[in-house]
């Protein structure tokens, strides 16, 4: 089923982003706790799809074997910077066969000394084109940044792009992760401004410990506000209470996003199926 038709039917839901394996010695555990997300019975998964390729042999049979034998709706992540037009094409190929009809559309991070060719693709645009050429029938979601792609000069420029990237054909946007659900709100006014009008899944990553903080915001460009900053240093040498006050925080985030509009928040999971049930859990009165 399409996803921009699915999450229509539910008040509130929560989707979860797992990653794949990155070597044939890693199937059997990233396999058990990516079944165990789905039977904590998400609206939908996402499998992400490595930089550069890395993991992306594994993304449709993860998608496939989630959607199969667990009957979860499937997103699978569709990378574009390294890959030529022949080796996307294939990999559409390889959803279609699948039954996976839900792809998130991304450039990806540039490889250090890579250099693309007439043969590549430069901008997510292009490959949301290639999509819906391919299939119209894909459900074909972008992302986006609540404060900025790292690689915008502005914050216009960013948005402006997003624009052109929406018409070309996405049904919805997921946001990059944030902590700070202000900066949201207002990059949601000057989205709507924009006359950006497709739904947006906001993008909440649970930190659960401290050694999480560096590597995330370097990966992500957001920005820890106080309140959690407070948080990391009174837990963090904890970890058992650095875990609850992480999720407890997440939670916190997701039911004021519920409260203010938002019907459906993508968590990234981080292949953790404890921490995912905790925040089904804290939800599961509001999630029915």
């Amino acid at each position: 089923m399409r996803i921009s038709e699915l999450v229509e039917q539910k008040p509130y839901s929560v989707s979860f982003e797992v990653f794949p394996p990155k070597t044939q010695d890693t199937v059997e555990s990233v396999t058990t706790a990516a079944r165990k997300i789905a039977d904590l019975d998400p609206v939908f998964m996402s499998v992400t799809y490595g930089a550069g390729g890395g993991t992306s042999d594994y993304t449709v049979a993860v998608a496939k074997d989630l959607q199969d034998n667990k009957g979860i709706p499937m997103m699978a992540h569709l990378t574009c910077i390294t890959s030529d037009r022949a080796r996307i094409r294939d990999q559409l190929q390889k959803l279609q066969d699948a039954g996976i009809r839900n792809i998130l559309a991304l450039r990806g991070d540039i490889p250090e000394g890579f250099e693309p060719t007439e043969l590549h693709y430069r901008h997510a645009i292009e490959l949301v084109k290639e999509i819906k050429a391919f299939d119209d029938s894909f459900c074909v979601a972008g992302a986006c940044y609540p404060e900025a792609h790292p690689e915008a000069a502005t914050e216009a420029e960013d948005i402006a792009r997003l624009k052109e990237k929406v018409d070309a054909g996405l049904d919805f946007l997921v946001t990059q992760m944030f902590f700070d659900n202000a900066v949201f709100y207002s990059y949601m006014y000057r989205l709507r401004e924009a006359g950006i009008q497709v739904p947006v899944h906001p993008g909440i990553m649970p930190i659960v410990n401290a050694a999480q903080v560096k590597r995330t915001l370097k990966l992500s460009g957001s920005q820890l506000p106080q309140r959690f900053r407070r948080i990391i240093d009174t837990f963090g040498n904890d970890p058992a209470a650095m875990r609850q006050a992480g999720i407890a925080y997440a939670t916190d985030q997701i039911i004021d996003l519920f409260a203010n509009g938002f019907r459906t928040v993508h968590v990234y999971s981080m292949n953790n199926p404890t921490v995912a049930a905790a925040i089904m859990d804290n939800l599961r009165d509001i999630i029915k």
